[in-house]
């Protein structure tokens, strides 16, 4: 894929030139592309848009460059529309797995609600643009990879078809599943966890929910009563899948590495037990799995 146009925004963005016609390619991989450097006086984050069928950028979400001119960092990013609210967003799985903007920049201008997808420290040098990655220089080839795995994903939450779980009693259902994680914290000391684990905490304030780390947040990190080693609680509301062994086998190997423990533990709590995710368990040791349920009933008032 050739990615060149991404250097010629970047130049183009240290500049006053607001135009675009003609300069940038019209679609990338069937996407119509969008870009802006703003309207009328240049923005802080100019933005490169790649937009499905019925979508606008004000008005959707699709994969997005921004680049914060300031902090000198491009985001590729799972972008959501600002000026109006899209109903149906990213995957649940995107949602999850990856760090909001405002959580890799500190007050950052604007799309602090968008998801990050990869980001990008740039530097210039004798008008030659590099690319880093933490401390590591990545070429443009990188760039593509990672665009070619973000329009894949966008085009799967395109294709995915309306089912019985998109009605009005499914949603509701699923806000109720958003408050798992809440409860099992209120009530850990009653649950099979508060068993087994410690929630820890730190001068007195909890730590163990939303565990932040630099790879996303882990929904709780715990600790084993018996042995104190780590255990990555990772709670997948209304489906479950093999990818979700890949998912707490990253995190886990990030508690590994930086919280030095030599034995990592993941639980799973789900919904549902499929066999994706039976087969896949087979492959990654020290994964447990608890369900859960979710009941939603009315009864007719009699006096």
């Amino acid at each position: 894929m050739d990615i060149n146009f991404i250097e010629d925004f970047l130049r183009q963005s240290e500049t006053g030139n607001l135009k675009t016609k003609g300069l940038y390619p019209e679609s990338i991989m069937d996407l119509d592309v969008k870009v802006s450097f703003g309207m009328g006086v240049p923005t802080h984050v100019p933005w490169i848009s790649l937009l499905g069928p019925s979508m606008s950028t004000s008005n959707g979400y699709y994969p997005v460059y921004l680049y914060y001119k300031k902090e000198e960092v491009l985001v590729l990013a799972y972008g959501v529309s600002e000026t109006v609210k899209f109903d149906q967003p990213w995957s649940r799985e995107i949602v999850e797995e990856n760090m909001k903007i405002s959580e890799l920049l500190e007050k950052p201008f604007r799309y602090n609600a968008s998801y990050v997808c990869n980001s990008y420290k740039v530097e210039t040098q004798n008008d030659q643009i590099q690319f880093f990655v933490g401390e590591k220089e990545v070429g443009l080839n990188t760039l593509a990879e990672d665009l070619e795995k973000i329009v894949g994903e966008y085009k799967t939450c395109l294709d995915i078809s309306v089912t019985d779980e998109s009605s009005a009693l499914s949603k509701g259902l699923f806000y109720m599943e958003q408050q798992l994680e809440d409860f099992i914290i209120q009530n850990w000391n009653e649950s099979e966890f508060g068993k087994k684990y410690d929630l820890i905490e730190e001068d007195g304030e909890l730590k163990s929910q939303q565990y932040r780390t630099d790879i996303g947040p882990i929904d709780i990190l715990a600790r084993e009563k018996n042995t104190n080693n780590y255990v990555v609680i990772e709670l997948k509301r209304n489906q479950t899948s093999d990818s979700t062994v890949g998912q707490i086998a990253r995190y886990m190997g990030w508690v590994e590495e930086h919280l030095q423990c030599d034995l990592v533990k993941g639980v799973i709590v789900c919904g549902t037990y499929d066999k994706k995710l039976d087969y896949a368990r087979k492959r990654v040791k020290d994964v447990e799995v608890f369900l859960y349920e979710v009941n939603f009933s009315l009864r007719e008032y009699k006096k």
